[in-house]
């Protein structure tokens, strides 16, 4: 029995001695001629020792450019075979035994080919070459066979991850991403992980999935502004009544910063550039932004944005009166125009009263859209006063401050100039005030560069 065995071993180191001396002379392409034809025999195919050196023996012909391109085949065939004998060989004793130079060679050819087509813009070729190069860089680093003690190679995970996003396919690029933020890495540009992963959660309306990227993000990049991707899963995912009664809860909570009252404000105003909506509901929504508006500026009176939405809504509700103080005026034109001429007294009378009653009916609602919109124009003009006060002596002012500031002073200048034509023939003095006001302002007009 002790024999048989013995014969055996010779037997099996036989068949493959020919194969490990021209791996270790380093004559791949005489290797490759042994290990094909040793592992043609169906008894060498039942051999973990057979996969071993196939593997190893084509790792080495895809990592030589010349056998690269002699054997286009090797890097699959090379592929095929490191499955196979990990298949048959779980705990890799002959990688142990004999070396793990065909991983290297995988992965360090994989990385580079793939980095190859990454810059050619290739991203599909390259996320394939990555993803290799992850496969092998694993066995690596699990294995210890490196000096590093790092659990796995961030950099390949990285291209791998950034080679399937820039070839649209975010599903395989989140595998990658995961795996990096789970093990919460940091670095340069490395915030842009959980950030991706958040966006794509809020995609796919992934509530779990986005609370767990968020808590992560925040965990390992505490500075970096994640309130405004809180605002985004929620003005993707909740419908109006949704986010407005989230509105009402934080805000009765307590729990709404300056830039969730700002961000909620925006979400507000924006409700008019839905389809199908009426104009109350509009107006409503204007003044539940005005509110959370007021409220980011009741946070910090140095916020400019804030102070210039509430000016500029109240603004807009001055422009919708004065639509409708000039359709009035359009319609008196019309009812005197079309003024008919009677010559029957009796009937001249009648109808003089009738066509008085149709212009004081008018003249009577413009006197009461003339009262609202005194009231909307002085209020934004107190709102526009503060955002003009913060920014006009800051410096730098970032491109947003810079338009703000500029609108500002336009929409100021204007609302001196309704004034103006309120009380022209009425109040000299009034006049002469919001005159030099008007004309302080509109000297402003595009000045803050």
């Amino acid at each position: 029995m002790l024999l048989s065995i013995a014969i055996i071993s010779v037997a099996t180191a036989q068949d493959f001695k020919k194969v490990e001396t021209n791996v270790y002379l380093k004559k791949f392409e005489e290797a490759k001629t042994e290990i094909d034809k040793s592992m043609a025999d169906p008894k060498n195919q039942a051999k973990a020792e057979g996969y071993y050196w196939k593997s190893r023996i084509y790792a080495a012909l895809f990592q030589n450019e010349a056998t690269r391109a002699k054997y286009p085949n090797a890097v699959e065939d090379a592929h095929a075979a490191f499955q196979k004998y990990a298949e048959m060989d779980p705990a890799l004793a002959k990688v142990k035994e004999k070396g793990a130079d065909g991983y290297f060679d995988m992965y360090a050819t994989s990385f580079g080919v793939g980095i190859n087509s990454f810059k050619e813009k290739k991203y599909d070729a390259a996320s394939k070459e990555f993803e290799k190069a992850v496969v092998y860089s694993d066995y690596i680093f699990k294995n210890k066979w490196a000096s590093s003690q790092q659990p796995f190679d961030t950099t390949s995970i990285l291209y791998c991850a950034y080679s399937f996003q820039n070839a649209q396919k975010p599903d395989d690029a989140v595998k990658y991403y995961t795996r990096l933020a789970e093990s919460k890495v940091t670095g340069e540009g490395f915030a842009d992980i959980y950030k991706y992963l958040v966006d794509y959660n809020t995609k796919k309306k992934n509530k779990e999935g986005f609370d767990k990227y968020m808590a992560l993000g925040k965990e390992v990049y505490p500075a970096e502004n994640w309130e405004d991707f809180e605002i985004e899963y929620i003005d993707q995912n909740y419908d109006l009544a949704g986010k407005t009664a989230l509105y009402d809860e934080m805000d009765a909570a307590g729990t709404l910063t300056e830039s969730k009252y700002l961000q909620f404000g925006d979400v507000f105003v924006s409700v008019r550039n839905e389809d199908g909506v009426d104009s109350a509901t509009i107006d409503k929504y204007n003044r539940k932004a005005i509110d959370a508006f007021k409220k980011a500026y009741g946070k910090n009176n140095n916020n400019a944005i804030a102070a210039f939405n509430v000016g500029v809504t109240y603004y807009n509700f001055f422009n919708l009166e004065d639509d409708k103080y000039a359709a009035n005026i359009k319609k008196l034109q019309e009812i005197n125009a079309s003024k008919p001429v009677i010559k029957d007294p009796k009937k001249k009378a009648a109808a003089e009263a009738e066509h008085k009653a149709k212009v004081d009916a008018i003249k009577n609602a413009n006197a009461a859209i003339e009262k609202v919109s005194m009231e909307n124009v002085d209020i934004a003009a107190e709102w526009l006063s503060k955002s003009f006060m913060i920014l006009k002596d800051k410096t730098p002012r970032t491109n947003t401050e810079k338009s703000v500031i500029n609108k500002s002073v336009d929409f100021i200048a204007n609302i001196y100039y309704y004034k103006m034509g309120r009380v022209r023939g009425k109040d000299a003095k009034l006049f002469d005030q919001y005159e030099a006001k008007y004309k302080e302002f509109d000297a402003l007009h595009s000045t803050f560069k």
